[in-house]
């Protein structure tokens, strides 16, 4: 702004985490009725390991172990 004068300067400022994010996903020993929870669920397998995955809710997800 042109002529403000003894403006103080912006600083940006820092916001906790959004709750939204910190969701963990579930650790179980069977995944079978996790994955009829909800039709969109899907069974994956990536390194070794077991997941349920959903990409319209994302909180359906799970791993196996």
């Amino acid at each position: 702004m042109v002529g403000v004068t003894g403006s103080i300067p912006v600083v940006p400022t820092i916001r906790p985490p959004c709750l939204k994010w910190l969701r963990t996903m579930k650790v179980r020993n069977s995944l079978k009725s996790l994955r009829s929870r909800h039709r969109d669920n899907r069974l994956v397998r990536r390194k070794g390991r077991i997941y349920i995955i959903n990409k319209t809710h994302r909180r359906f997800k799970a791993r196996q172990g």
